[in-house]
């Protein structure tokens, strides 16, 4: 078990959000976490990388507590790339010095290696790599958001909505990236509103409803669930 959440809550100031969440992510898989706008989904996957501070509950990496550390501490100690909803780029560095800024604990020397990787997964950034970040439409600023949280050389990778805001030919090319991270190893979170695709792309998956979790288990033998389907994701 690389990661395992335990009773975990947590909210923004006096409101909650997370009502007693857990749920467990084994090495090498690709967990999905799926759920409505404001089921939680956000909130968990900062509250696992400490931008969140959870009232109560743990959170075990690798089998030690890491709830209430430090965000850069679990990023660059654990090795725990998140790579948030909405980007959060440097619209004036360019693609290149974006990628390089998701290197920072990593050693100079590894730095060729992990552009290498990252650009054979994600060519249009070899292509675009002296371009501004905030000059790239939708789809590629996402692509760059995957990319540098792949610099950091994750033992997991949590992407939060990747399909949000990008056209569906991307959306396409970015599933196919990330599923061509997972098999190379690398251990992946999703969390998605995108339903179908990240369910059946899914190992395991989560249905989480207003910061609780209301299902689990095979991500296609979710997808077609009648209680999940009629009850809950209205498909």
């Amino acid at each position: 078990m690389l990661l395992e959440v335990r009773d975990i809550q947590a909210g923004y100031g006096d409101t909650p959000a997370l009502f007693g969440i857990s749920f467990h992510v084994n090495k090498g898989e690709f967990v999905s976490i799926v759920g409505s706008n404001g089921a939680g989904k956000s909130t968990l996957l900062r509250t696992i990388s400490g931008v969140v501070k959870p009232s109560s509950g743990q959170i075990l990496f690798q089998g030690k507590r890491i709830d209430g550390q430090d965000p850069a501490w679990i990023a660059g100690g654990c090795r725990i790339a998140h790579v948030p909803e909405g980007r959060s780029l440097f619209p004036r560095l360019t693609v290149l010095q974006n990628l390089l800024l998701g290197a920072y604990t990593t050693s100079r020397a590894k730095h060729d290696g992990l552009l290498r990787g990252t650009f054979d997964l994600l060519p249009r950034l070899k292509e675009r790599q002296s371009q501004l970040a905030g000059t790239l439409s939708g789809g590629e600023q996402q692509m760059l958001a995957i990319g540098r949280g792949l610099m950091l050389e994750p033992s997991l990778l949590m992407l939060d909505e990747p399909s949000l805001g990008v056209q569906p030919n991307l959306v396409i090319r970015i599933y196919d990236a990330i599923r061509a991270i997972n098999q190379q190893g690398t251990t992946v979170l999703l969390v998605e509103q995108n339903i179908r695709d990240s369910l059946s792309m899914a190992d395991r998956a989560y249905v989480i409803q207003t910061g609780k979790v209301i299902a689990e288990g095979i991500g296609k033998e979710l997808l077609g669930s009648e209680l999940v389907r009629k009850a809950y994701l209205g498909l």
